[in-house]
């Protein structure tokens, strides 16, 4: 049996052309000499990311406290710069493709400086990737999520702001404590313990003290003695309800009630030094599960 002999025809022809004039004069001369000629679209050309930055807020600790929307934000990241106080937890929501970065302070040193912080997010941004700035509670309460925002938009870089659960409304969740009750409590001041210097503001306090609503004092487990002696002296009685929570919402969690008064001798003698939140005022006394010694919440 012999082999076919070989065929005079010329193979056929892929061809691949981005001008279409280019194309048909070369499909023409390919049809004149007898030569099958397919024409395929070019292939588009990668279409750049386009950079972003998304500030997120990671709640106080517990993921289930996490919004959808701040979790959508940590599966489309591509990077994730997240605070110390940010749940090993929550991290995991992070996909695998994504480096992760621990821009983080503990016991007051810092893994960065908030400069260095600023420069990075943009830089990462404008490389082309989706950076999530993950931050512990809320990022524009006592979050430094001001700057950070400052920072991007000064650069041009587009960002979102996704907010959490900041840890006051955790900590009265946790216990059971209305932070505002129209019979008790009209108002709710959100102040700092320590100012960039590590010494307590100068609040009004005497507006604090007059006011007649829930003071909740944000990393103030160093600082509650001043703060007490400075509302005191400001005209809030001693006796006014008050409670310390630990960790608010993850391991770990403490809380201690007392009045404003002996509070800060107690945390003192508990050796409260993780995060730390304290509520001031009447609404205190209205929590469901009140002692006046320290407990563990569920």
């Amino acid at each position: 049996m012999s082999a076919n002999p070989p065929s005079d025809r010329p193979a056929g022809v892929l061809l691949r052309a981005a001008d279409a004039d280019a194309a048909h004069a070369l499909l023409s001369l390919a049809q004149a000499a007898g030569i099958a000629v397919t024409l395929v679209a070019p292939e588009p050309p990668p279409v750049p990311k386009r950079p972003r930055a998304t500030l997120v807020g990671a709640g106080p600790g517990d993921p289930e406290l996490l919004t959808l929307r701040a979790v959508r934000a940590l599966r489309e990241a591509d990077v994730v710069l997240y605070d110390a106080l940010v749940e090993p937890a929550v991290l995991d929501l992070v996909p695998p493709k994504a480096r992760r970065i621990d821009v983080g302070k503990r016991c007051g040193r810092h893994a960065m400086s908030q400069a260095a912080i600023n420069t990075l997010i943009v830089r990462e941004a404008r490389a082309g990737a989706h950076v999530v700035r993950l931050k512990g509670g809320d990022p524009f309460i006592f979050g430094r999520g001001g700057e950070e925002l400052d920072s991007l938009r000064a650069a041009g870089v587009p960002v979102e702001v996704v907010p959490g659960i900041t840890a006051a409304c955790a900590t009265a969740a946790r216990l059971g404590i209305p932070l505002t009750h129209r019979d008790v409590a009209r108002s709710l001041h959100l102040v700092t313990g320590h100012g960039s210097d590590g010494a307590v503001p100068g609040h009004d306090w005497a507006g604090l003290a007059a006011s007649g609503g829930t003071v909740a004092a944000y990393m103030a487990a160093r600082t509650l003695p001043t703060i007490a002696a400075r509302l005191t002296e400001a005209g809030l009685p001693g006796s006014t309800p008050a409670v310390a929570v630990e960790n608010a919402s993850r391991p770990g969690e403490r809380a201690l009630f007392g009045t404003l008064a002996e509070l800060p001798a107690c945390l003192h003698e508990q050796g409260f030094s993780g995060p730390t939140l304290v509520l001031i005022g009447a609404v205190v006394a209205l929590a469901q599960a009140r002692k006046d010694t320290l407990h563990r919440a569920a």
